[in-house]
Order: C-alpha cells, then sequence, then structure tokens
C-alpha cells in the first residue's frame, strides 16, 4: 500500500484528493496550515468529511499526526509547508512513496497586496517539500503548477512548449519558481516530478475567492456582480472531478529521464477542459442553476488578470488516457446542488 503525503489537504484539490486515496486504499497524510485567506469553517467541515475532529484541529498548540475517525488510512498534522522543522520531522518519521504537493497560497489579486505570502509558501515552502522528497528519495513528485504562468502569452492554445517568462503577477511567477525548482532536483537528484498547470477549477466544495462561488453568494443575496472587462474575457472552466481522476492516473506514471525532457525525469501538463467558455455565457449558465438574475456591474481589466485561457490537453490524454467528462452546465448544476445543501 503506497503512502501518500497530500499538501493542502483541507483545500479544495487536496481535500477531493485525499476523499479519492482513502477510498482506494491509499495510506494518506494529509497536512494543512488552515490559514484564513478564506473561510476556515469551510476548511474545517472538509476535514470533518475526511472524519478529522475539529476539536483538537482548530487548536494551533496541537501537534504531530491526527488520526480520522472515519478511515484508519488517513492521518493529518495541522503545520505550514514553511515550517522547515516540521517539514524535515515529518519526512524523518514517515516514510513516504509519493508527494502530492497541492498547498500553496493562491489568488491572483491578493498578492497584488501580500507578496510575502507567496513567497514564503510558494517558494519556501516549496524548497522544503522537494528537501524532503531528496531526503526520502520519493518515488514521484506531483505539484501544482497554474495556468497563470501563461501570462501574456499570446499564441491560443497554451501548449506546454510555450514559453513562459512575461508572468503578469507575483502568483504566476512563484509558480514558474516552482517549474524550474522541480527540474532542478530533478536534474541534480533524479527526483521524478510532474507539474500541473491547472485551469479554473471548480466544483463543489470549491474556494469562496473563486468567481463561480463569488458570483453565486451574491446573486442569491440580491447584490450585483463584477463582471471585469465588460465581460470580454473566457475560461478553461475544470471540473474538480477530472481534475482528480487525472492526478490519480499519474500516481503510477513518474517521468523518466529522456531527451523530451531535457534529460532529467521531470515533465510538464495542462490539466482543463480544452475548450474556453465567454465569461458572459458562464453567468447564463450560473443564472439558470441558480434561478437568479444576475445584477452586473461591468468593470475595467483588474491588475494581474488575463482576457483567456485555453488548455492544449493533447499531451496529457496521451499519457494518461483520459479526457475530461464533465461539461459546463452539469458541473455548474453539481456545485449549485452541493451550494445550497451546505452552511458554511
Amino acid at each position: 500500500m503506497k503512502k501518500i503525503l497530500v499538501t493542502g489537504s483541507a483545500g479544495f484539490i487536496g481535500f477531493h484528493m485525499c476523499q479519492r486515496l482513502v477510498k482506494e486504499n491509499f495510506d494518506i497524510i494529509g497536512l494543512d496550515n488552515l490559514n484564513s485567506y478564506y473561510s476556515t469553517d469551510l476548511k474545517y467541515r472538509r476535514l470533518e468529511e475526511l472524519g478529522i475532529p475539529r476539536k483538537p484541529v482548530n487548536d494551533n498548540d496541537v501537534v504531530g499526526l491526527i488520526k480520522s475517525e472515519q478511515y484508519n488510512n488517513f492521518r493529518f498534522i495541522r503545520t505550514d509547508t514553511s515550517n522547515r522543522n516540521a517539514i524535515e520531522t515529518l519526512f524523518d518519521e514517515n516514510p513516504i512513496d509519493v508527494v502530492i504537493n497541492l498547498a500553496a497560497q493562491a489568488g491572483v489579486r491578493y498578492s497584488l497586496d501580500n507578496p510575502h505570502e507567496y513567497t514564503s509558501s510558494n517558494v519556501e515552502g516549496f524548497l522544503n517539500i522537494i528537501e524532503g522528497c531528496r531526503s526520502q528519495n520519493v518515488g514521484h513528485l506531483i505539484y501544482a503548477s497554474s495556468s497563470s504562468v501563461y501570462g501574456a502569452n499570446a499564441e491560443i492554445p497554451f501548449h506546454t512548449s510555450a514559453t513562459v517568462n512575461s508572468p503578469v503577477s507575483l502568483y504566476a511567477a512563484t509558480k514558474i519558481a516552482n517549474e524550474l525548482m522541480a527540474h532542478t532536483y530533478a536534474h541534480l537528484y533524479g527526483i521524478p516530478s510532474t507539474g500541473l498547470r491547472f485551469f479554473t477549477v471548480y466544483g463543489p466544495w470549491g474556494r469562496p475567492d473563486m468567481a463561480y462561488y463569488k458570483f453565486a453568494d451574491l446573486m442569491c443575496e440580491g447584490k450585483s456582480i463584477d463582471v471585469y472587462n465588460q465581460g470580454n474575457m473566457s475560461r478553461d472552466f475544470t471540473y474538480i472531478d477530472d481534475i482528480i481522476e487525472s492526478i490519480y492516473r499519474l500516481i503510477s506514471k513518474p517521468p523518466v529521464t529522456s531527451k523530451e525532457n531535457n534529460l532529467a525525469p521531470h515533465q510538464l501538463f495542462n490539466i482543463g477542459n480544452g475548450s474556453p467558455v465567454n465569461l458572459l455565457k458562464f453567468i447564463e449558465i450560473l443564472e439558470d442553476q441558480l434561478g437568479v438574475e444576475a445584477k452586473k456591474n461591468m468593470m475595467p481589466m483588474q491588475p494581474g488578470d488575463v482576457e483567456r485561457t485555453w488548455a492544449d490537453v493533447s499531451e496529457l490524454y496521451n499519457y494518461i488516457n483520459y479526457k475530461p467528462q464533465v461539461e459546463l452546465e452539469e458541473g455548474i448544476k453539481n456545485f449549485v446542488k452541493w451550494y445550497r445543501s451546505i452552511e458554511i
């Protein structure tokens, strides 16, 4: 039974990843710092779904691994990846076969006002994780990158071979740094690493700072929503189940050294739906599912944002023989059903 460390396990993608892995009978350690970037109550609720009781978790003095009350193959530790001593101890005391690093300070706009949060979590924290992988000779590091790395790239759809030297936010810059660091460690120490450029992930248990979730909150409260760039934007929306299935299939397929990956066991993939949707069309779908008409406040483009994202997913499909299955209408329907059923 493979032992897998999932960082960011109380986050949106990390929570769904842990749910899938425990049911597949892997031995899982979940790690999260439970920061207050968005509702900690939502993060605690996710952990409760994984059998981690709220009472010991919400005590900042708690150290060590907490056993799940629901799954005998899941344990959780509250710490920050930037805590070097804690990460070193975690790797020293627990044999780990695979690391799925989903911990990061997210949010493009938040990075404009809180830059140090990004270097601490996304750069220093990632270094601590990859150093732990080196100390343990981990068999596969899978880590979250972002479609934001493409920045001002004009060539669409975005392909992983594109040059990514023009980021338009610090968040994107830290993700590019992660890719470079992972490649370096793959080259120097032979750590098989797979970087995943996520494209606008959405679905149940999602992040309240994401547009679809914020729109739902505001629309249901009868408030107006801010529509940037006058609505002239499009996104490659990717449903959470398609993300999780893709990562799951990658676990057992670490890269090997080849000319194609510059003689280092490191690879990059886009994970997107491969079909961008206009923002106004997306709002229409959300209106239909909520049964609420949106009051639109048309706004100019925001700093750090881009007009469109569009993933070329052919490489990933060829590698794992899987294409996204969930269309936007179905995915939004599933989100709204969950949204109306949950009290946070």
